[in-house]
């Protein structure tokens, strides 16, 4: 008798620890450090243990306790699932609720916006801006070979394949992750109907691609761009070449704003000046009423077009006119 009311004793007194000690841990799970909302950005690198997790959200005020914190993860079964990356957590989130916010992958993200025209190197140095990704790297990536050839980009660089729009991206994903992202988005917007217009007036993608970045380039309203685009296709049919003065920058290294004759009469890939045909390679992003408009020119004659110096054009079918028109809106203006 005295032996099993001992053991009543003793199992009576296991399950109130027991007890205690699951009210104590419930406790810890679901109190956090404070509740004056202070917030945090934590990074956790990739291929982190889940020691050097706790290690970083310790050392930040988020968690205290770390062998609770682990025993915690355990039962969740986390340690094996937290995403890599940046985060942002206040010190009011429970141990729970900043456990699955990393194991979900609740990553902080950033919106970038890449306008239409923007250049390989203009999205490097954004990029790089934003702490996003090395700008060097980037270029360098955007311009592999053996990523390009995954890609399904035949030309010498991803320039003209990384689609201007805004994105959300990471600091986790890293400069290939994005240029695929990019890449993606681009043959996303590309539609088989338009592919099948491409076939038609004999352009491939690339040459389609290229021809949108100088319509892209040249600038003016909505409404001039497939004059525009009329003008290039008519010079190309006719075996002229297209003199388009953005091409002719775009071959520049580190130009400065100031456009001269000897920049027009120097010999470089990308010079329709000297060259015939389309450049080598797109010399920017187009946005998608730019290559709608490389895809359906206007049914015009227009041969030539010159700026009228408030964001329109005057365009024209012959020589004669254009040189008028060049009278009229560049040299009296200069004058």
């Amino acid at each position: 008798m005295n032996a099993a009311r001992w053991i009543k004793i003793i199992a009576v007194i296991c399950v109130a620890v027991m007890s205690l000690l699951c009210l104590i841990f419930c406790n810890y799970a679901n109190s956090p450090i404070d509740f004056k909302y202070r917030e945090f950005t934590v990074e956790i690198p990739r291929g982190s243990t889940f020691s050097a997790t706790a290690d970083i959200l310790e050392g930040a005020g988020l968690i205290r306790h770390k062998k609770e914190f682990y025993l915690l993860a355990l039962l969740m079964d986390a340690p094996e699932h937290i995403k890599p990356g940046e985060y942002d957590l206040c010190s009011s989130m429970t141990p729970v609720a900043v456990l699955y916010k990393l194991v979900q992958g609740k990553i902080k993200g950033y919106f970038v916006f890449i306008p239409e025209g923007f250049t390989l190197l203009q999205i490097a140095s954004r990029l790089e801006n934003e702490g996003l990704a090395d700008r060097e790297k980037f270029i360098g990536l955007a311009s592999d070979s053996i990523l390009l050839s995954a890609l399904g980009i035949e030309g010498e660089s991803a320039e003209g394949y990384l689609f201007p729009d805004t994105y959300r991206f990471d600091k986790s994903m890293g400069a290939e992750r994005i240029i695929r992202f990019m890449v993606e988005q681009f043959r996303k917007r590309i539609t088989p109907d338009m592919l099948e217009r491409a076939d038609e007036i004999h352009f491939t993608l690339d040459e389609l691609v290229i021809l949108a970045s100088i319509i892209e380039k040249e600038g003016g309203p909505n409404e001039e761009r497939s004059l525009i685009s009329a003008v290039f296709h008519n010079r190309l049919k006719k075996s002229m070449r297209l003199q388009s003065d953005p091409t002719v920058i775009y071959g520049i290294k580190d130009f400065d704003g100031n456009l001269r004759k000897s920049d027009l009469r120097k010999k470089t890939p990308y010079n329709t000046y000297t060259i015939k045909g389309l450049p080598p390679g797109p010399i920017c992003s187009p946005g998608m009423e730019a290559i709608e408009a490389a895809l359906y020119p206007a049914s015009v004659d227009f041969l030539y077009f010159v700026s009228k110096n408030n964001g329109s054009h005057q365009f024209s079918s012959n020589l004669k006119n254009h040189n008028k028109a060049v009278l009229k809106y560049q040299i009296k203006r200069r004058k």
